[in-house]
């Protein structure tokens, strides 16, 4: 039983964070997906991302998101983005900082869902 819920989850996830980028790409004028299926396309990079890279990240930034008080967080979550923004032919984000008020209303609209973008659990 636990196989198969496993992808079911997977898809679900995929489907509430290709909602949630599809509403904070509403909301945000610096944050441009041209297609609701880049939208969906974005959500499964930014979990696969958030899968692979991000945990290295962490490790290797501790020191200084232990001095920023988890701060630097921020930081990495918008460079995941801006990852997202270069692997992802639609998609477009227009700086920095557009970055990391993108990262933090997906996750606001995520933690609403109940969906947090990472397979982790």
């Amino acid at each position: 039983m636990e196989k198969t819920t496993k992808p079911f989850n997977f898809l679900v996830k995929i489907f509430l964070g290709g909602i949630a980028v599809l509403i904070a790409e509403f909301f945000l004028s610096g944050i441009h997906i041209d297609t609701v299926m880049t939208g969906f396309l974005l959500a499964a990079v930014i979990i696969l991302i958030n899968i692979t890279l991000k945990p290295l990240l962490i490790l290797l930034t501790f020191p200084i998101t232990v001095l920023t008080l988890g701060l630097f967080l921020l930081v990495i979550n918008a460079l995941m983005i801006m990852l997202a923004d270069r692997i992802i032919p639609g998609f477009e984000v227009d700086g920095f900082w557009w970055a990391i008020l993108f990262a933090i209303v997906v996750s606001l609209i995520n933690s609403l869902f109940g969906n947090d973008l990472n397979l982790t659990k």
